[in-house]
């Protein structure tokens, strides 16, 4: 079995390993192995990325690593759970496997039916038939079509926990921007000569739990990157940040473990609710409309509010602000560009699927409408008022990320596609203007926007740059943020979805209202990205700066790349990246969608 998605994942922990073992005066070596190890990461993403790409072009053509989830199942891991079991007994098995979900229910419905083959099967046997059943239920998922790269081992047996990796076009474009965030984050890092070893290290490890997240499809693997994720970035704050990084730190911590826990405990119900008890996400995805309704939206708001602190949805969102100013650049980048969009990656990927009839509650519609409305035109109005650069930025994040609230909420084909568009669109913009504060901080040791002025004329190659961020922040048509915010509210719009719904009954709220609200954000946005700019790089050069050098070699590799790909997504879109992530974003619309009554099908 290949190990593609392994090799990715693990590789930026092996060079953290390597690290180690170098003399910590070696501080060049560090680095340059360092950043090395994420080079070739950001290679293999590449490469697996195009991979991707031409199987969803031509799915009867992939072969081999490239083949979706669905066939590897049925194919190679189904046949596989009954191995080494005597031939009567695997003939024995394989009859009583259920071939479809609607037959598992079938015979889970009838009392004793389960018990009874566990007898009959005797513990090997039944053992073999669970993980059978198990697989057979995953491969009935309509995600289990476009999933690729598929690897899966046993890990904890006696737990049914599994060693379950692959993606598909939600998490592929995640994993890449984790990939090139990471090369460009070590890169910008190379001026740090407190703890390099450490640092460099710690960061490393962030790689591996964050491209983990996003290609775990085990609850239980999940979780346990998750967690990976939480404590380099709380020794990276509170070691490296600034003046109240402790504060900040902490803060963050707390945040993000209380929402671990609510994870926890929704996953752990979810796990015994099923016989076989299973953290296979395929599979629970198939069984959640077993769960009652009122035990669903217990289990969705659990989950839901992990991974709003995550987002961050208000109220949720008060760590992020803190955490932002007193991060060290590099950490404030893959923050804003990678850690937040773990949030959205999570609902979309687990609370929806999982939890449909939950997820398409009229209730939780409104819920997350709203919330998502609040984030932007709340966030837009705290940025306004800021007058610390990096705050700023940070506050525009709440904004931005409410967006992909709202394409949610609507669950139309266009607005779900808006919302995952602009979750990486705004890890790209956001990444790239917080280098952006940190390259001026560097020079001038401070934040404030009304001490600035004059940048423009002392560092031109900086403010060029540094315009295309702000602008493809802005929405400007052209550049990357536009196209994902306009998906957003025409999905929100149209009619289709959830919201404003006319051909589906139970869930229906008229939405146009929220869209006109959230236009306020698109305004205030404007106004305070503009009013930076002139703050900022406009204006009469104060004599303080007049000494400031323009960008350097290694800035310019950490930028340049980023307004590249705010230009190139901005311009084709759809050949870079919505051709690729439709076809997945399709099926996960049809199975949450699957929850609402149709208009003329009856009850």
């Amino acid at each position: 079995m290949a190990l593609n998605l392994t090799w990715l994942t693990f590789l930026p922990l092996l060079t953290a390993g390597i690290v180690l073992l170098i003399p910590s005066r070696n501080k060049g070596l560090i680095k340059f192995i360092s950043v090395v190890g994420t080079v070739i990461t950001f290679i293999m993403a590449t490469g697996l990325a195009r991979m991707y790409m031409e199987a969803e072009a031509n799915p009867e053509a992939a072969t081999g690593i490239s083949r979706s989830a669905d066939v590897m199942l049925r194919e190679v891991y189904i046949p596989a759970a009954t191995n080494g079991l005597s031939d009567e007994l695997r003939a024995k098995v394989e009859a009583v496997v259920p071939k479809t979900t609607e037959e598992y229910k079938a015979l889970e419905a009838q009392e004793g039916a389960i018990a009874a083959l566990e007898t009959d099967l005797g513990a090997e046997g039944f053992k073999a038939w669970g993980e059978a059943t198990e697989l057979t239920l995953a491969l009935d998922a309509e995600q289990a079509t476009t999933l690729r790269f598929v690897e899966l081992v046993p890990w904890l047996k006696p737990f049914n926990i599994n060693y379950f990796m692959a993606v598909d076009g939600l998490s592929m474009p995640l994993v890449w921007l984790t990939a090139l965030l990471g090369v460009l984050c070590l890169v910008y890092s190379w001026t740090i000569d407190k703890g390099t070893k450490a640092y460099f290290v710690l960061f490393l490890f962030l790689e591996t739990g964050l491209i983990g997240v996003f290609c775990a499809l085990d609850f239980f693997l999940f979780y346990v990157f998750w967690e990976v994720v939480l404590l380099p970035m709380y020794f990276l704050i509170g070691i490296w940040g600034g003046p109240n990084r402790i504060y900040a730190a902490i803060k963050f911590f707390i945040y993000t473990l209380v929402g671990s826990v609510l994870m926890l405990l929704a996953m752990l119900v979810m796990y015994f609710w099923y016989e076989p008890h299973t953290f296979n996400m395929l599979t629970l995805m198939q069984l959640g409309p077993e769960i009652p309704l009122n035990a669903q939206l217990w289990l969705f708001m659990g989950i839901f509010i992990a991974f709003a602190i995550k987002v961050p949805i208000f109220p949720f969102h008060t760590w992020l602000p803190d955490a932002h100013v007193e991060a060290p650049t590099a950490v404030s980048v893959v923050l804003a560009g990678v850690l937040l969009k773990m949030g959205g990656y999570g609902l979309f990927r687990i609370a929806y699927p999982m939890l449909n009839d939950a997820a398409t509650h009229q209730g939780i519609v409104y819920m997350v409408a709203i919330l998502g409305v609040i984030n932007i035109v709340y966030g837009a109005f705290c940025a306004l008022a800021q007058t610390d650069f990096k705050k700023l930025v940070a506050y525009s994040s709440v904004s931005h990320m409410g967006y992909v609230l709202l394409g949610m909420a609507a669950m139309s084909y266009t607005g779900v596609n808006g919302a995952v568009l602009q979750m990486f669109t705004h890890g790209i913009s956001s990444a790239m203007l917080f280098l952006v504060v940190g390259v001026i901080y560097d020079r001038a040791h401070h934040r404030d926007l009304n001490d600035f002025g004059g940048i423009a004329t002392q560092m031109p190659w900086y403010t060029g740059i540094a315009t295309v961020g702000f602008f493809a922040s802005l929405g400007l048509p052209g550049l990357c943020g536009f196209i994902s915010e306009a998906l957003t509210f025409v999905g929100a719009w149209d009619g289709e979805g959830l919201i404003n719904s006319d051909g589906y009954t139970g869930s229906s709220i008229d939405s146009q209202w929220m869209v006109w609200v959230s236009l306020l954000g698109v305004v205030l946005g404007a106004a305070y990205i503009l009013w930076t700019i002139q703050r900022v790089y406009l204006g009469k050069l104060q004599d303080k700066y007049k000494n400031f050098k323009d960008v350097s070699l290694r800035e310019l590799i950490a930028l340049v790349p980023l307004g590249v790909l705010c230009i190139v997504v901005g311009v084709f879109p759809q050949w870079f990246i919505l051709d690729h992530i439709q076809p997945s974003l399709k099926v996960m619309t049809d199975m949450i969608r699957s929850a609402l009554p149709v208009v003329g099908a009856g009850g």
